[in-house]
């Protein structure tokens, strides 16, 4: 029987909508639509920048806890309302995909909150029968 299970972030979101921050489903891992607000304390910045790295902060926690890391992202979608936003957040994003070079998508469009300014969704895979994988 294949493994599914969901990875909360403590998100006030997760609960009023009814979604988990990841699931993991066999080798898959689908990590949902991630914005750059700090789930624990539920603040966002005004800085686009500094949202996209808090979005990879917390895609990172939840890869992490489904034993996998960014090395293991095959796709990426980034969300933005404003397309200006983007090219100020490539050194970060490259940081983190640079490497790897996943499959990704810019698209433009309204996000659920007028303080978001991008919305960070990444699908990965784990290396069939391998624990420990976030360390690679």
């Amino acid at each position: 029987m294949t493994e599914r299970r969901a990875i909360l972030s403590g998100s006030t979101f997760e609960e009023q909508i009814g979604y988990a921050r990841a699931v993991v489903d066999g080798d898959w891992v689908h990590v949902s639509g991630t914005t750059g607000f700090d789930y624990g304390t539920m603040t966002i910045s005004d800085d686009v920048v500094e949202q996209a790295e808090q979005c990879l902060r917390t895609i990172g926690a939840a890869l992490a806890e489904a034993d996998c890391s960014f090395a293991d992202v095959v796709r990426v979608h980034y969300l933005l309302p404003d397309r200006a936003d983007f090219e100020p957040c490539w050194p970060v994003l490259r940081r983190c995909f640079g490497e790897i070079r996943p499959a990704a998508t810019m698209m433009v469009c309204g996000l659920a909150d007028p303080r978001m300014k991008i919305e960070i969704e990444v699908t990965a895979r784990r290396s069939p029968g391998e624990t420990g994988s976030a360390g690679r």
